[in-house]
């Protein structure tokens, strides 16, 4: 596997996105299941992996601790933390707090990447960057970052600690923070970590009108998956299918490949949960557009409408 810089973390060019293993795309694997995948996504090449203290409630955690406990020295591990607004402890306490209790279930003494899993409008993100480079020095985590920052919010916390990376949604469906955010980060060295990069499955094409998502399958609360939008956005995939037949490769696999030729400092983490898909991704790191292939790409999504998008309020409505 091709390797990437996230400022001063090297990890593979593409990681692992493992919400999946625990909740969040219908039916998970069986437990043991998941930490063989896990494994093996490893023994694959893949040495970066991602998950959160909110998945699954700490279960997300628990899987990939287990699973990479024997490799933990040979990977680079990411999670984030949830900070309320009803805190009636000081801040620095509760990210401890919360950290700690991630260390716990993660079977490890430090993280390499700790995330504050979206910025929460009443806290000073200089304050939340204050308590991350605490940390740091005290070898608690490696590195730091936000999820789905503003540009400015970056800004303002970079300058205080330097930031690792950034996580947000990143697809040829969800472009937005290539306005500011990807610039900025760019211009300050700071990594960008793309989930969702194939738009929860939707530009792997093996999705349809007839396609139905039962349990707690975020993609029952995602616009983009409902019947009129998967109609309407079919000229995307017919895109990434006319590229794919040229290439003789898959639409994901063109997908990741534009996303990889974009910014040297990108990485995706596709959601995936067997062998079949780690195969396909993961093999997306050596396929080379050209600046032609990819210019002819990026005119041609310029002129294609996305209908739908995902956001955070439509998934909450699913668990209300």
């Amino acid at each position: 596997m091709k390797t990437r810089k996230l400022r001063e973390l090297n990890v593979s060019a593409i990681g692992l996105g493992c919400m999946g293993f625990s909740h969040g795309y219908g039916p998970a694997p069986e437990r043991n299941e998941s930490v063989r995948l896990i494994r093996r996504a490893f023994d694959m090449g893949c040495d970066f992996f991602d998950t959160a203290e909110v998945y699954g409630a700490g279960d997300n955690e628990l899987i990939v601790g287990e699973a990479l406990k024997p490799l933990r020295q040979k990977v680079t591990l990411a999670t984030k933390l949830h900070i309320p607004d009803d805190n009636d402890k000081p801040l620095n306490v509760v990210i401890r707090d919360h950290l700690d209790a991630s260390l716990k279930r993660l079977q490890t003494d430090y993280v390499d990447l700790y995330y504050q899993h979206r910025v929460n409008k009443n806290i000073p993100v200089e304050a939340v960057a204050e308590c991350m480079g605490e940390l740091i020095k005290e070898g608690k985590i490696r590195g730091w970052g936000q999820s789905q920052a503003t540009e400015q919010e970056i800004r303002r916390a970079h300058a205080v600690t330097p930031i690792t990376a950034i996580q947000s949604e990143y697809s040829m469906m969800e472009r937005m923070f290539e306005k500011d955010v990807i610039p900025a980060c760019e211009e300050l060295g700071i990594g960008f970590v793309s989930f969702s990069p194939l738009a929860s499955g939707f530009l792997s094409g093996k999705y349809n009108t007839e396609s139905v998502f039962t349990g707690d399958d975020v993609r029952k609360g995602i616009t983009r998956y409902s019947k009129e939008s998967i109609h309407a956005n079919q000229p995307l995939l017919d895109l990434l299918n006319e590229y794919a037949g040229q290439k003789q490769v898959t639409a994901a696999q063109i997908s990741l490949a534009w996303m990889l030729h974009k910014n040297d400092f990108i990485v995706p983490i596709p959601g995936m949960r067997s062998e079949a898909r780690f195969i396909e991704n993961f093999a997306a790191v050596d396929i080379e557009l050209s600046e032609q292939e990819f210019g002819s790409i990026e005119d041609a999504l310029s002129r294609i409408d996305i209908h739908g998008n995902r956001t955070d309020e439509d998934i909450a409505k699913l668990y209300e």
